[in-house]
């Protein structure tokens, strides 16, 4: 079973770094995975895709779950 990708993702830095730099175990740093993402000319494309698709684990676009949760609310 091959997996989808959509044409933005063939660009992002993430795929130049190890996967759990971006889920990090409770408690971890995201740093790193947040460093990553400022450098990353698709993170806009990368947060709209986590949004309208509930991604609830991981850092993408640049934020966390906890703050994926938190521009939701405000956007409501």
């Amino acid at each position: 079973m091959e997996i989808e990708t959509l044409p933005w993702q063939k660009e992002a830095k993430c795929l130049q770094a190890e996967p759990d730099t971006f889920f990090p175990e409770k408690g971890g740093s995201t740093r790193e995975a947040k460093r990553i993402c400022a450098q990353c000319t698709v993170r806009a494309e990368c947060l709209e895709y986590a949004l309208a698709n509930d991604e609830r684990f991981g850092i993408w676009g640049g934020l966390s779950e906890r703050e994926r949760r938190k521009l939701k609310r405000l956007a409501s």
